[in-house]
């Protein structure tokens, strides 16, 4: 469980340590949330294409970090704020490109979620 997708801006392939990233993240939102290390799953996908505010020179991370439903707002609202500060942490300044990061926090639906380990 915890199923987390990472967009980055391509501009930020050498400043920003995904690898890194994600292991704090799974060390420190695990305690969290109640679950393993082992159970966490976090992927990055590279944006093609995107435009922020008027098209000037910028880039962005956004981070979407998927729980099973059944944890409270004030619990979620933490791991979002934890969430969003290891990665500030993980990604070095590009100059002349401003950085926006973004965080969600989603329900993913405890019913009909699935997990195999072959």
């Amino acid at each position: 469980m915890p199923q987390i997708t990472v967009e980055y801006s391509p501009e930020l392939s050498e400043a920003f340590d995904r690898r890194a990233f994600a292991l704090a993240l799974h060390r420190t939102v695990g305690p969290l949330v109640s679950a393993e290390v082992a159970a966490f799953k976090t992927r990055f996908r590279a944006i093609e294409e995107s435009v922020i505010g008027d098209g000037s020179p910028a880039a962005m991370i956004h981070v979407r970090v998927g729980l099973l439903t059944g944890r409270s707002v004030e619990l979620k609202q933490e791991v979002g704020r934890v969430s969003i500060g290891l990665a500030r942490d993980h990604l070095k300044p590009v100059e002349g490109l401003p950085t926006q990061v973004t965080l969600e926090v989603y329900d993913l639906d405890r019913e009909p979620y699935q997990k195999i380990v072959l």
